[in-house]
């Protein structure tokens, strides 16, 4: 194990490899049969900057998610992408660090209102295949031409670089919030609802279905909550969870707690949210299940967590193809991701001998 304490460390290391590289920072994260000399960013952990303010954090990649959220719940502040902890769907230990949040570019339920991990990206720093130093963006939003290595490096999965620092903007904590329970609901007619719902004028902050009930997400000052709340229940039957308690019902979707202890093979989908249950019930269809106890979905449909039977490769690749993509997230077998087309391919490798042509990193994740 190769454990840098310094971007510097970590550029001599990297540069002076003789073998494959895999970076890992709390290593609740990593897919597919990745291989290499462990590469362990953990001690690059600490705050460079916080402005509560200007909304801004600077902050080292190898240092713990918790930390952050404790840092910025002491200001009434937050994550707005809300990272998902997987360690207890994926049966993982460790530490989820920032670093593995934005090479995943990982986000919750609030990604169908404030975007991704990587649009709460400013800038990051990074060690390349070369080992050279790189950094992109700043502190603040802006503009930018040529590449955008920001948003390249976020859901990057570490092939093209190791991520040193991550600049973040942040948001405050609203004052209310409050979620609608819909129950008896079969997935079509409940993922409509969610769709229904996000297509209003009520600002949702979040959207998503698990064991048979859908759930409806709205933040913001309390009368506004209250208002928006009353508007939506009037086309409705369901129930009203506020504070504390709808807080822990996103925790428990955020953190796919309906999959946690499953056996077999989890998987994530991604497509339109209208295709989102005729997918999943093909999948079942083929390789058996429930959809009540095996799927998960969130963003309105738009994502899926699926616990499987191991070896349901060539259902899940079948079904999602040409209407979506499927992350192979733990198991044995085929690779985590499905094959790209030639166009798609030969831009990869064009990044890919940019930034890393000795194929230092991630190998057998791609």
């Amino acid at each position: 194990m190769i454990s840098p304490r310094s971007e510097g460390d970590l550029c001599e290391a990297v540069a002076s490899a003789t073998a494959p590289l895999l970076p890992k920072g709390g290593g609740t994260r990593m897919i597919g049969n990745a291989q290499g000399d462990v590469l362990d960013i953990s001690g690059l952990s600490g705050v460079t900057l916080y402005e509560p303010a200007a909304l801004t954090l600077v902050v080292q990649a190898g240092t713990p998610v918790s930390m952050i959220s404790a840092l910025l719940a002491g200001e009434r502040q937050r994550l707005g992408f809300e990272p998902p902890d997987l360690r207890g769907l994926l049966g993982r230990d460790g530490v989820s660090t920032i670093g593995g949040v934005a090479a995943f570019n990982a986000c919750g339920p609030r990604r169908v209102q404030g975007g991704a991990a990587r649009d709460a990206m400013l800038g990051v720093r990074f060690v390349d295949g070369h080992g050279v130093a790189m950094s992109s963006g700043g502190r603040v939003m802006k503009n930018v031409t040529g590449y955008d290595l920001v948003k390249l490096m976020a859901g990057s999965f570490g092939t093209l670089g190791v991520l040193t620092e991550v600049s973040l903007k942040v948001q405050s904590i609203p004052e209310a919030e409050v979620t609608l329970v819909l129950d008896t609901l079969d997935d079509a007619a409940g993922l409509a609802a969610l769709r229904a719902a996000l297509g209003s004028p009520y600002d949702i902050s979040g959207a998503a279905r698990a064991c048979g009930r859908s759930y409806i997400r709205l933040e913001g000052m309390a009368g506004s909550v209250v208002y928006r709340a009353g508007k939506l229940r009037a086309g409705l039957d369901c129930t009203v969870v506020e504070g504390g308690a709808s807080a822990a019902i996103w925790a428990a979707i955020r953190d796919v707690a309906a999959l946690h202890g499953r056996a077999g093979d989890i998987w994530r989908l991604s497509a339109l949210p209208t295709d989102a249950a005729g997918i999943v019930a093909a999948i079942l269809t083929s390789v058996g299940g429930d959809g009540l106890r095996d799927a998960v979905y969130d963003w309105g449909g738009g994502l899926v967590w699926l616990a499987l039977p191991a070896g349901a490769n060539d259902a899940v690749r079948a079904a999602v193809h040409g209407r979506g993509a499927a992350i192979k997230l733990r198991g044995i077998g085929a690779a985590p991701f499905a094959p790209q087309s030639d166009q798609v391919s030969a831009l990869s490798a064009a990044l890919k001998a940019q930034f890393d042509p000795h194929g230092r990193f991630a190998r057998g994740i791609i």
